[in-house]
């Protein structure tokens, strides 16, 4: 647990941010409990951000400037502060990502991260057991933000049928989940398709994986394994990785049948909402 005496600015974004926190908390007069109860949370909370034992969020960090006058310091900084709560081997491929002209995505098991909802988000988190869940769902929810820009990349997500099946944190987060989903079709930048079960055998049997590419940069692949990330920009994998893309996009639905698989989905499996779980008994 960071002391506030002790903090050390360098030491990490977080410890960062506390530090300025506290100092500008401080410049202005007021004690946690003041600045909590003008930016609508407990001084508690401030405290636990100032010495890096809860992870700010964009909306905090947002209140926190209008409430001390900071030109958006804290709103800046919370971008590295969530970033560096991503696990470490993943934080090479969100940098490579937030730099992407077009994205191409193919997922065997989950919804793709820029397009999930922070609920789903967090039923998939928590299986990793994590020591901060929370902050692992502000990082993720942090990423997605390279779809609301001006000009931001072209994403091309192809999701494999039994995306839709598995009910990750129970019928409401995937009825969510699956809306979320139907929403992108009104967005230019983003295309979903859905690989049916009735493909059969298909060009990515091994997995997940995802290619990007560059404004002046090679194309690079991505692929996971269960403890770490991947990247590549040799030509050959690349190559590789491209046509067996294409014969996924080939073998999928069209985005306007996808669609209306997504939507029929959303009624038939998960429209029952208040239905009780199904469980096993041993």
């Amino acid at each position: 647990m960071a002391n506030v005496q002790n903090l050390d600015p360098t030491a990490s974004p977080l410890d960062y941010y506390g530090w300025e926190l506290r100092r500008h908390r401080e410049a202005a007069g007021l004690s946690q409990g003041q600045l909590g109860e003008i930016i609508f949370c407990t001084g508690s909370l401030i405290g636990q951000i100032e010495t890096t034992r809860r992870v700010p969020t964009r909306d905090f960090s947002e209140r926190a400037d209008a409430a001390l006058g900071t030109d958006g310091l804290f709103s800046r900084l919370v971008g590295l502060v969530l970033r560096s709560q991503l696990p470490t081997w993943f934080q090479p491929f969100a940098a490579m990502e937030a730099k992407a002209t077009y994205i191409s995505a193919y997922q065997a098991q989950l919804v793709y991260g820029l397009l999930q909802t922070e609920e789903y988000a967090r039923a998939v988190l928590a299986t990793g057991m994590p020591d901060d869940l929370d902050g692992l769902v502000a990082a993720r929810m942090e990423r997605q933000r390279i779809l609301e820009r001006e000009q931001p990349p072209l994403a091309w997500v192809v999701l494999d049928e039994a995306v839709l099946l598995r009910p990750m944190g129970g019928r409401e987060v995937m009825w969510q989940q699956l809306a979320h989903l139907l929403e992108f079709t009104r967005h230019r930048w983003v295309h979903i398709q859905v690989l049916p079960n009735s493909a059969g055998e298909h060009a990515s049997l091994a997995g997940s994986f995802t290619l990007m590419r560059f404004e002046g940069d090679p194309d690079i692949v991505y692929t996971e394994d269960l403890i770490s990330g991947h990247m590549t920009a040799s030509p050959e994998i690349v190559k590789d990785g491209t046509l067996r893309y294409a014969r996924l996009q080939a073998a999928a639905l069209s985005v306007e049948d996808s669609a209306a698989l997504i939507a029929r989905m959303m009624e038939e499996r998960y429209g029952d909402r208040a239905q009780p779980e199904e469980c096993t008994v041993a």
